[in-house]
């Protein structure tokens, strides 16, 4: 196996951790906590769609991963900004 594909294999179990430990965050009983844990998951989602997408030689995969990323960060700055108001 060539040194890449390790590599590449490796991130994807280390993002599925992340995933895990970022699921873990969500269920604290905090507002902040649940901002902060919902935004890590779709980071982890977005970059494990590039690498199995790239591994796997799948196509659409980055339109896909963008349009997660921008959704989740419009999301989680619109979900603050409601909270904030209602203060």
């Amino acid at each position: 196996m060539e040194i890449l594909l390790i590599s590449e294999y490796f991130l994807l179990v280390a993002l599925v951790i992340f995933l895990i430990s970022s699921m873990r965050v969500i269920s604290y009983k905090s507002v902040a906590m649940g901002l902060i844990g919902t935004s890590s998951l779709t980071l982890a989602v977005t970059i494990i769609l590039v690498v199995a997408g790239t591994v796997l030689g799948l196509g659409f995969f980055k339109d896909i991963a963008l349009a997660l990323l921008l959704l989740g960060v419009v999301g989680t700055i619109g979900f603050a900004m409601v909270l904030r108001r209602q203060d």
